[in-house]
């Protein structure tokens, strides 16, 4: 499903918003999902589930067409963890 598909649908869902206004509403979910992220906090949506940043070590790694050591530095990583409720709704089918 992309993004724009997402908006048609919940547009159709409710009544009186136009497809401008309920596209608003979508871009300011995910501005706030983005901007809670990139401050380290923890976002949790009851019955679907939890993203969060994990920060992944550096480390030394190898080129597999050269074989050369190459240094992967630190980084941060996203983690989604499914919530009960979708975890026993996509396994009910």
């Amino acid at each position: 499903m992309t993004k724009s598909v997402l908006i048609d649908r919940i547009s159709e869902r409710v009544d009186g918003l136009t497809r401008k206004q309920t596209e608003i509403i979508v871009e300011t979910v995910f501005d706030s999902i983005r901007e809670a992220l990139s401050k380290g906090e923890k976002i949790e949506i009851r019955g679907f589930g939890n993203f969060r940043l994990k920060q992944r070590r550096p480390r030394t790694a190898r080129n597999p067409k050269t074989g050369d050591k190459v240094e992967v530095p630190a980084k941060n990583v996203l983690h989604f963890k499914v919530g009960k409720a979708l975890r026993d709704a996509l396994n009910a089918q």
